[in-house]
């Protein structure tokens, strides 16, 4: 194989969350009288963690304090609600299960709280990822490289031997700022145009074809 080491993104790469994000988002609006937002509008506030996802989707000129009332009823909210319209991909836990018979090592890092990634991994994809990281107190979220890095250290790996798969520009600069190789999946919450312009030099299109370029 030519990785060793498959690092994922989870939402709009593994996981189709995109229902429950926008229901937990509007819920939160909803109990402060703010407006809420289509599905299309919330598929292009995520990707940065709650924090700002939050501060997108609340009014220009809300004040930290009032956002913060947000994001905690969000928090709230999404803790029981996850999983409500949440979903696997076609064909990713056929690629994990490929990946780990050939013996790469797979993770997921995610801006999604840390509960929530490790609810959702056990959930889905139970047994089929060496690790997971999601966003926690004191740790910086993507496109730093901390997860990745976290990721790194607790596999006792590097990024040599390694590669990040994900579906946004967030994901594209994760990848870089942590020394990683890239695959984009034109199937999740942006797309190949989006992909293309914001400088994507991998976009695979199935999960077939991703592990076609991790088997090189």
């Amino acid at each position: 194989m030519k990785y060793e080491l498959a690092v994922f993104d989870m939402d709009g790469t593994i996981l189709n969350t995109l229902d429950d994000l926008t229901d937990a988002t509007n819920h939160a609006l909803r109990t402060f009288g703010y407006p809420e937002h289509s599905i299309e509008e919330v598929r292009f506030f995520v990707g940065n963690g709650i924090a700002k996802l939050i501060e997108r989707a609340t009014p220009e000129g809300t004040s930290e304090e009032d956002r913060a009332r947000v994001r905690a009823e969000f928090m709230d909210y999404y803790k029981i609600h996850s999983a409500d319209k949440t979903g696997p991909y076609p064909g990713i836990n056929d690629l994990l299960q490929k990946l780990r018979a050939a013996g790469v090592k797979t993770a997921v890092v995610s801006n999604k709280p840390d509960v929530a990634v490790r609810e959702l991994v056990k959930t889905y994809y139970d047994g089929l990822f060496d690790a997971a990281v999601g966003d926690m107190e004191g740790q910086a979220v993507k496109p730093a490289p901390d997860m990745c890095l976290k990721v790194f250290k607790e596999l006792g790996m590097g990024p040599e031997n390694a590669v990040y798969i994900g579906d946004s520009d967030t994901d594209i600069m994760t990848a870089r700022n942590a020394g990683l190789d890239e695959i984009l999946v034109s199937w999740g919450f942006r797309g190949r145009e989006f992909l293309t312009e914001h400088g994507a030099k991998n976009i695979c299109d199935t999960p077939d074809e991703v592990y076609d370029v991790i088997k090189g």
